[in-house]
């Protein structure tokens, strides 16, 4: 392993996690904004529960591992040319969101990345304890490595919010090593790492990596997994974010679909509309919901999934194509097929794919997002509200919806751009 390049470290996601006995709906609410490259489509991919043969193996990013016996039913999003997802849930109602981590070394050019680790968490966790073992004994065989970027050498360590209906986990990582904690009540990761000493498992032989000037713990006193792994030069890009995740979560009395829709959409003190204008260094330069400049990143796909404990409820995921702030959250059951227009995108645009379309429309509001934003968000939070309403009163019914949904948000998307050219 190698020192991380600054200049190659711009990376950025925010994942929180409410369990049921602090929602209210009483069910667990897990949420994430996955930031990636602007012009990296990120569509949904689903397959379902299947069993393999006796020593099949399956190809990740960079490797070829061995195949579980059984994987299950899973619907995840999945930047276009990876294998892997940037978060997901499968049919056991775990979810599982990863982000990037800046350690004092890097990984290698092969390994597992941390979006194949989510989808193989979800293929092969009945739990979120589970998936938890699953992805630790993975980094333990095989590690982490390989570039997480189409067109450059970007490689970093990962840290995990994975959860179902009754527990979470928070897991920090740093090549074949790592530390756990259980979440209490409420939980939120970003790009750095917050696992200090309050680890409720840790790997074994990490204190290999406590070799340096204040980063080793003295005998009897417990190992700090934040100062002997973190690289603290890029903590300043993710601070304030986490910040504004953590007052979110212990401001709300009892979060909400509707809240995490807005906290996804969060600006700093530009509310819900992205200020321009902001330069490296500044804490408030990079927000919960992402657009270049400071940075390179931008919110490419956004979940909220709602996790009934009770199989009778059933399972719903929220999802958001590009940037939310500019874009709509609808209602997806689980289990169901997906209309193409979700499942389909490339590298190239094209009008098959959903996240392209949405991708134009937040292209033309960043143009001038201080007087755009506002007027395509009234009309996503009318037809938002609209698809909570109906899904209060009947969640099953939108399972009977969705391609009708898709297809009325694309219309409805056309007629915000006739608008927004009237008024440009």
């Amino acid at each position: 392993m190698r020192v991380v390049p600054v200049e190659r470290a711009d990376t950025s996601c925010d994942t929180l996690v409410a369990l049921g006995t602090e929602t209210r709906d009483g069910h667990t609410l897990f949420a994430k904004n996955s930031d990636r490259p602007p012009t990296e489509c990120q569509p949904l991919f689903q397959a379902p529960r299947r069993r393999h043969p006796t020593r099949a193996t399956v190809r990740c990013q960079y490797l070829e591992i061995p195949q579980a016996e059984e994987t299950l039913a899973v619907v995840g999003s999945r930047p276009w040319w990876l294998w892997g997802f940037e978060h997901g849930v499968n049919e056991c109602r775990v979810a599982i969101g990863n982000e990037a981590l800046h350690a004092r070394e890097t990984p290698g050019p092969e390994g597992l990345l941390g979006m194949d680790l989510v989808r193989l968490g979800l293929e092969r966790g009945q739990t979120a304890h589970q998936a938890l073992q699953v992805i630790t004994g993975l980094l333990a065989r095989h590690g982490q490595g390989g570039s997480a970027s189409v067109d450059s050498d970007r490689r970093y360590h990962n840290g995990f919010i994975i959860a179902d209906p009754a527990e979470a986990w928070i897991l920090e990582t740093c090549g074949r090593h790592w530390a756990a904690k259980r979440v209490r009540g409420r939980g939120a990761i970003s790009n750095v790492y917050a696992i200090e000493d309050d680890w409720a498992a840790i790997s074994e032989g990490v204190e290999a990596l406590a070799a340096g000037p204040g980063r080793a713990a003295p005998d009897g006193v417990r190992l700090d997994f934040r100062r002997t792994v973190e690289n603290p030069d890029l903590r300043y890009r993710a601070e304030a974010r986490l910040a504004a995740s953590c007052r979110f979560l212990a401001e709300d009395p009892q979060p909400g679909v509707a809240s995490l829709m807005r906290h996804l959409r969060d600006h700093h003190e530009g509310g819900t509309v992205h200020i321009p204008g902001r330069r490296d260094g500044d804490p408030l330069g990079w927000s919960v919901c992402m657009h270049p400049n400071p940075g390179v990143s931008a919110t490419a796909a956004s979940l909220i999934a709602e996790l009934p404990e009770d199989p009778a409820v059933p399972m719903t995921l929220w999802c958001s194509m590009g940037t939310p702030c500019t874009g709509a959250f609808i209602p997806l059951p689980f289990g169901e097929p997906l209309p193409d227009l979700l499942t389909h995108g490339t590298g190239c645009a094209g009008q098959d794919s959903l996240w392209w379309i949405m991708k134009a429309l937040g292209d033309v509001v960043m143009a001038d997002p201080v007087r755009l934003t506002p007027v395509v968000q009234a009309h996503w939070q009318a037809w938002e509200a609209d698809l909570l309403a109906d899904w209060a009163r009947d969640r099953r019914g939108i399972g009977r919806r969705v391609r009708e949904r898709v297809e009325d948000l694309v219309l409805r998307r056309q007629v915000l751009d006739a608008e927004l050219r009237r008024i440009s």
